[in-house]
């Protein structure tokens, strides 16, 4: 039973999981809701993360296995394929009911979120719109928490536009460490097209774009903590494009670019929680 869910931990993502969970309850403590209400929200977001990590694993279980995935315990048989099929089918059905806890708006919002996300799994990821699903998923996230609210109150537009630009740019750095398997494998999304140098320039662009309009979509003018983040937009994703590059020469898997948008992530939702200026 250990064994079993270790693979399925392994096999949830865990750390875009985490950090995707962590970004939607401090948004829900920085929107105002109370403490049942930020629990609801993070069990939400935590469910459909699950069923879209575990999807995601079975469905390319046959990929991993042709390109040695060790990282993936259903490619390595550490975990059963049927063992993930129930787990994801479960999240997936869990996350809409649990949603319905925090109101019908905010649980048909996450529900298009995480069908969204479904479809960039499958058959999506292999078309030159395969970063659509990354934007309306990630755009959705903060529009859910917002309609969450009591009155369900409508999610700013800057904010719904900010989180769809880091989603995107989450597509192109999520990608980067994978490329040259895809390739084998038959995989053609957006950034397999535009290729390395493009995807990394696609990533930081939209990370930037999606820091800037958080600063300057609020009313007032912006605030110090904001051209900061705007700065630290600039630099991490700089930092995480070398760092990637450091391991791919060294034989590692180039995984830092896309931790730089986790932490871009969540300097932004540092910066909206604190200014208070979101609702």
């Amino acid at each position: 039973m250990s064994s079993t869910v270790l693979g399925l931990v392994r096999a949830s993502h865990p750390e875009p999981a985490a950090a995707v969970t962590t970004v939607a309850g401090l948004l829900a403590w920085g929107v105002g809701h109370r403490p049942a209400g930020v629990a609801a929200v993070a069990l939400t977001v935590l469910a459909s993360q699950l069923a879209v990590g575990w999807s995601n694993d079975l469905i390319d279980a046959d990929r991993d296995v042709a390109v040695g995935r060790t990282d993936k315990p259903v490619a390595t048989g550490a975990l059963r394929r049927r063992t993930l099929a129930l787990a994801a089918v479960a999240a997936a059905l869990v996350t809409p009911l649990v949603g319905l806890t925090t109101g019908v708006p905010a649980a048909l919002c996450v529900t298009v979120g995480l069908v969204s996300a479904l479809l960039y799994n499958r058959p999506l990821k292999s078309t030159p719109v395969s970063v659509l699903p990354y934007a309306i998923s990630f755009g959705s996230l903060p529009a859910f928490v917002v309609l969450a609210l009591p009155g369900a109150p409508a999610p700013p537009v800057w904010l719904v536009v900010a989180a769809a630009c880091l989603g995107a740019g989450a597509h192109f750095a999520n990608v980067l460490p994978d490329l040259a398997d895809d390739a084998r494998t038959g995989v053609r999304g957006l950034p397999h097209r535009l290729g390395a140098a493009g995807s990394r320039a696609a990533a930081a662009g939209l990370l930037l774009a999606a820091t800037v309009t958080l600063v300057v979509g609020p009313p007032g003018p912006p605030s110090w903590a904001g051209l900061s983040a705007v700065a630290a937009a600039v630099l991490v994703p700089l930092v995480g494009g070398y760092a990637g590059r450091a391991a791919a020469r060294t034989g590692g898997r180039p995984v830092a670019a896309f931790r730089s948008v986790l932490v871009v992530a969540l300097i932004d939702v540092v910066l909206l929680v604190a200014s208070g200026r979101v609702v």
